[in-house]
């Protein structure tokens, strides 16, 4: 008990202290940003910026604060500051400081809210409330892992995966909205109801990731190289920046599957824009898609990107990191009313 709270005790210092870094450094690249044009020099302004978000979950010891810090800042933060060296992407100099630093250091696009209600609204509560409460039998099931099946493995690994970055981000969307007054583009959009590999990655999963992989990746090269090898670059790039996420949260040293998984789909993705862009040729019903398409991501994924989890321990990590964060509630809870006790005593 006394370890685990020492443990989150200095995660917490490491956040303020992040929090602080971060703060500076953003605020340092809206000035340059502003007094600077796009280009060499502005890049060279900003590459310290970069620098500094890569470096920044090492601060951690947590795989939680590690993987989440190497997601927000490492590979999406430092991937907008380059964006905006060129002139592009979701960061201005213009923005106001708070919105220029949050928008720049946390998995959002934001954007101003809009007067008529949206059609498709984002119920941020009701979906803490689900993930949050689904988590904890995931984690639960992970003491039994021994006797189950490679299919029970996957389906366990998925639900976890989906439902963390689900709880994740929408915790985050709802503390962005209640502070900023501003909505957050969606992050998932029934990635179940996925029709093909492009429907599942472009429009359906993550899609702050492809958001920013587009004005980055695949477009510079699409416009020099054309619409495959855009395609191959993007998956390549997502491929190893997912390398070095689990490199931050594993400190095991990659693989290569993740690429492999990474480059196969995007294989197949450019071979279906090929495809679909000869009309009158053959289609699959949905019906049909949707299930082909759901296999062929669980199959690959559980040959090529689950793996690497399994090896560097990561569910090992995640159990007992949980188990730790379940003694520091039990302890919290329990001064909570040992506190509540000693006030009704004194009334």
């Amino acid at each position: 008990m006394g370890m685990a709270t020492a443990l989150m005790d200095g995660e917490v210092g490491a956040l303020v202290k992040v929090s602080a870094a971060v703060w500076a450094a953003m605020s340092y690249a809206r000035l340059a940003a502003a007094r600077l044009r796009p280009g060499a020099p502005r890049l060279l302004a900003l590459l310290p910026v970069v620098a500094l978000l890569c470096a920044i979950p090492f601060a951690f010891s947590t795989s939680t604060f590690r993987g989440t810090s190497g997601f927000f800042l490492a590979w999406l933060g430092s991937f907008k500051v380059l964006l905006l060296a060129a002139g592009i992407g979701p960061l201005d100099p213009s923005l106001r400081l708070f919105h220029f630093v949050c928008s720049a250091s946390l998995p959002v696009k934001l954007r101003q809210q809009s007067k008529e209600k949206s059609q498709a609204p984002v119920r941020g509560p009701a979906r803490i409330l689900l993930s949050g409460a689904i988590i904890p039998g995931v984690i639960y099931a992970y003491q039994f892992k021994s006797s189950m099946s490679r299919y029970q493995l996957l389906a366990l690994y998925t639900l976890h995966i989906y439902f963390s970055l689900d709880l994740l981000l929408a915790t985050v969307h709802t503390v962005i909205h209640d502070l900023l007054g501003m909505e957050m583009e969606p992050q998932v959009d029934h990635p179940y109801l996925a029709s093909s590999l492009r429907d599942f990655w472009g429009r359906r999963w993550n899609l702050m990731v492809p958001s920013i992989l587009r004005p980055s990746v695949f477009r510079p090269v699409r416009a020099r190289l054309g619409t495959a090898a855009g395609v191959l670059a993007a998956f390549l790039v997502s491929g190893l920046m997912h390398e070095l996420m689990f490199y931050y949260i594993m400190w095991s040293t990659p693989s290569g599957e993740v690429t492999a998984f990474f480059l196969l789909h995007g294989v197949c993705a450019a071979a279906e824009g090929w495809w679909a862009s000869h009309a009158g040729w053959w289609r699959p019903p949905r019906a049909a898609a949707v299930p082909l398409t759901l296999a062929f991501v669980a199959g690959t994924g559980f040959w090529l990107f689950f793996p690497a989890m399994v090896k560097g321990g990561l569910d090992e990590m995640v159990l007992q990191e949980c188990q730790g964060m379940v003694v520091l509630m039990e302890q919290a809870a329990r001064r909570l009313a040992g506190a509540t006790d000693l006030v009704s005593s004194t009334m």
